[in-house]
């Protein structure tokens, strides 16, 4: 696409600096002095996906190489694309402009189910054929990575390969291989497929067989090629300290959702919360020394002009060096007068001392997650965390000045009851009593407590991986339930549409079967499903029905520990028998401690590495 062309095309859309390119730090190199052409795509507008952690990190791995170039390509918003398809212009790439068809390798990052329809879209305004099967020598290979890879099944039909777990490593193995097969003359791109499914961590879907029982179960999951592997076992960087971290990164010529400098300080999680899929698929937890972070923070803020840091991690607090670490950065952020966030705070270890340091100035407002109202099923969910704990912190908090609160909770989740969605209600209550409790003078004015609901989804790789989701009539009743249940004016409620979460839901657990409902969503104009006013859900059960998929099957059955689950070829170094004991154990009410206090055996330490080795 000429740069002339271009310009007359932005001058008719809303925020044209998602198509430019050219930003600081970004990379330009000459395409014909390459081997392999790179699209790192992400399937959403540009402010959400340059606000993601590891487009920054991939994107510097592989143009760190002389022989790659890689290039960002995002999906572009219904303006743009209207004027793209009414020109026939084709998915073009940041960095050159040019047009990504014939591009040697095409990355998908998959961080959220609702996505999938803008990957087929993305194929689509390619002019690369959605199917894997289409696929010729003149095309380029679709690969897809991130956490909702760990069920790829939805997407078989669509990716080639993917990659399981840490792409550091990885990427740049296929990257070699495909270098490889492309100085051998290509050939045949099986030829390529079939060297690639010998390293760790690749999936093939096309060299797998699936046969479906008459219920509509899995009967078998077989390969049909020696080298695919019957287990795919996720990739992990072992010495995270070690792990490359990006010295600088692109700086955005217009606003961004987390517009800022994000310092990753550990990978994984300790606490275990049985809803939580990335606290499992990223375990073990590993951690980054405090030196190694305090040189990075003054890299990238030198090297950006960026005014805030924040840290990056499932749980902050569980971070042990965590306090070395906000004293190194404070000396340096009050210095330049420089912000320092610190989100991912855990209620029961939260410390008021921490966060007066870090928000000297400004007391802006904090979220606490109870996840549920009631103690039995805080205890189900095994988020160990007591009522004592939330009322004591929001108490440090209303005494140093807090006045903006807000609480997250999920409706939806195994065992609950409308006393347990009450109780959010209860809780919420409790807090602002907490608040008024304390003399006039020693606290701020005008309380603000948000109460906030998502609705449960059970995903892959967790205790809850077997349960039903609740229908939609259920979510919608119980919402109206705590709505009602909140008298105060004082506090606030704010909930998830449960048309979102139920789709979401579908996709989540589905098998390779949805493929064919991706390609006719997309036919018939469904993209930016995460998006409220684009989502369609009369549309996507319309297309269920023309399908002959009944998506109930998906997300509101009771599985059994016996049945054979989309995703069990996976392996991420959590045991499935380790799910069913958390899974017993919740019935029961019953909790797990943390690693550090005491090891479960969930098999993550097979990885040799992180907190199974402190």
């Amino acid at each position: 696409m000429s740069f002339t062309e271009k310009d007359k095309i932005l001058a008719r859309v809303q925020k044209p600096t998602r198509y430019t390119g050219g930003e600081l730090n970004s990379v330009k190199k000459n395409p014909a002095q390459v081997q392999v052409r790179f699209a790192f795509c992400f399937p959403d507008v540009y402010e959400i996906a340059m606000s993601h952690l590891g487009i920054k990190i991939l994107y510097h791995i592989l143009n760190k190489r002389e022989d790659t170039y890689c290039e960002r390509v995002f999906a572009p918003w219904t303006d743009m694309e209207m004027q793209m398809r009414e020109r026939n212009m084709k998915l073009f790439a940041l960095e050159t402009g040019d047009e990504i068809t014939h591009f040697d390798i095409v990355a998908f990052t998959l961080q959220y189910e609702l996505s999938y329809s803008n990957v087929v879209n993305m194929l689509d305004l390619a002019d690369i054929p959605i199917r894997t099967s289409e696929r010729t020598e003149n095309h380029p290979f679709v690969c897809a990575g991130g956490p909702c890879a760990y069920n790829p099944e939805p997407l078989a039909e669509i990716v080639d390969f993917f990659m399981m777990g840490e792409g550091e490593e990885i990427i740049n193995e296929i990257t070699d291989v495909y270098i490889q097969w492309k100085q051998n003359g290509k050939g045949e791109r099986k030829k390529y497929l079939k060297e690639i499914a010998k390293i760790e961590g690749v999936y093939v879907p096309s060299f797998y067989d699936v046969e479906y029982n008459e219920d509509n179960t899995i009967k078998s999951f077989t390969p049909n090629n020696p080298n695919a592997k019957p287990i795919i076992t996720k990739r992990i960087m072992r010495d995270f300290d070690e792990a490359y971290a990006p010295e600088s990164i692109i700086v955005p010529f217009g606003e961004i959702i987390h517009d800022r400098v994000m310092l990753e300080i550990f990978r994984g999680c300790i606490r275990g919360c049985r809803f939580c899929q990335a606290g499992y698929v990223y375990r073990p937890v590993r951690e980054r020394k405090v030196q190694t972070l305090v040189s990075l923070s003054e890299k990238l803020l030198s090297s950006s002009g960026y005014d805030e840091i924040s840290l990056s991690s499932l749980s902050t607090s569980d971070y042990r060096g965590l306090k070395e670490l906000t004293d190194a950065l404070l000396e340096l952020t009050q210095k330049e007068k420089i912000g320092l966030s610190l989100p991912s705070l855990r209620i029961d270890n939260f410390s008021l001392e921490l966060m007066n340091k870090v928000q000297k100035v400004r007391k802006s407002g904090i979220t606490f997650a109870p996840e549920a109202g009631t103690q039995r099923l805080r205890d189900v969910i095994n988020k160990n965390i007591t009522e004592e704990n939330i009322l004591d912190s929001v108490k440090m908090l209303f005494r140093g000045g807090w006045a903006n609160v807000k609480l997250y909770f999920m409706i939806g989740l195994p065992t609950e009851t409308m006393e347990d969605v009450e109780a959010i209600a209860h809780l919420a209550q409790k807090v602002l009593g907490v608040y008024f409790d304390i003399p006039k003078d020693e606290r701020a004015k005008n309380i603000n407590i948000t109460v906030s609901t998502s609705s449960f989804v059970p995903k892959p790789f967790t205790p809850f991986q077997w349960e039903a989701q609740n229908t939609r009539d259920m979510l919608v009743e119980k919402q109206k339930r705590l709505k009602g249940a909140i008298t105060s004016r004082k506090i606030r409620y704010n909930w998830h549409d449960s048309k979102t979460s139920y789709l979401e839901g579908v996709f989540a657990r589905g098998d390779r079967r949805l493929g064919e409902v991706l390609i006719a969503a997309q036919k018939k104009g469904c993209k930016f499903d995460g998006w409220d006013e684009h989502f369609d859900f009369e549309k996507w059960m319309s297309i269920f029905k023309e399908c002959g998929i009944n998506p109930d099957f998906y997300n509101m059955r009771k599985r059994e520990y016996s049945e054979i689950l989309p995703w069990d070829h996976i392996n991420v170094g959590v045991s499935k028998e380790f799910f069913i004991r958390e899974s017993e154990k919740a019935k029961k009410a019953v909790t797990t401690a943390n690693c550090r206090e005491k090891c479960a055996g969930c098999g993550a330490s097979v990885f040799n590495g992180g907190v199974c080795y402190e």
